[in-house]
């Protein structure tokens, strides 16, 4: 063996060396991403204040899930509703059809894109009052579970008094575990409806807190009769 030989020896040892220790390193760190971002995940469709095995047929579990800080309010309800999770999961879908079940929603434009859907929803309040707001809604459908959320995109041309700050929120659908047939219903929703003058302060319960059960309700309905 040539003296340079165990010199080329030990070079090629310690490469190898420090190869395996990064591929390590790497190997680590993606498994303490996936475990943060699964994390992540889980965390963002928390719903305290509603014990799922509590849930009923017949009752409307509310909570109030705002977070400090928000400019406005988020709110949770939930139910067990008696139909199937695919049949419910395409109602909450056919957003043309909102008006003739949904809550104060007087009008629906839908403009589809790709898998998500525009739309351009018009609210009827109480004493006359209209708000406008564009959505973007996105499904995520797997063989046994329906989420659709939503993000509030710009629209141009919206009076003042007729928008809102901002709204975001989603629907999700689960087998009930007791009887598959059967399905869990979270519904989520924040509202900020922007600044809102002294006296109109229910605006943002007719948007959110008022609607919510009166929503779960109208799809128990609507899931009954077809």
């Amino acid at each position: 063996m040539s003296a340079r030989g165990p010199v080329a020896m030990n070079a090629t040892y310690l490469t190898n060396t420090v190869t395996n220790i990064e591929k390590s390193l790497m190997t680590t760190t993606r498994l303490f991403l996936c475990a943060a971002l699964s994390a992540a995940c889980a965390g963002a469709y928390a719903d305290p204040g509603i014990d799922t095995a509590k849930l009923t047929e017949t009752v409307v579990s509310l909570a109030d899930v705002s977070k400090p800080g928000q400019p406005g309010k988020a709110f949770m309800a939930a139910t067990i509703i008696n139909a199937p999770v695919p049949k419910l999961c395409a109602m909450i879908q056919d957003y043309a059809a909102y008006p003739s079940f949904m809550p104060n929603v007087e009008k629906v434009a839908v403009l589809r894109k790709d898998d998500a859907a525009q739309v351009d929803m018009t609210l009827k309040l109480p004493l006359g009052k209209v708000k406008k707001y564009r959505l973007r809604m996105e499904p995520k459908v797997t063989a046994y579970h329906c989420q659709l959320s939503w993000k509030m995109l710009p629209w141009e041309g919206v009076k003042a008094e007729e928008a809102i700050a901002d709204t975001t929120g989603f629907w999700l659908l689960a087998p009930n575990a007791a009887d598959k047939t059967k399905t869990v219903v979270k519904y989520m929703v924040y509202t900020d409806p922007g600044p809102v003058p002294m006296g109109l302060g229910w605006i943002v319960d007719s948007m959110s807190r008022g609607s919510m059960p009166k929503t779960l309700e109208a799809l128990r309905q609507r899931a009954a009769a077809q």
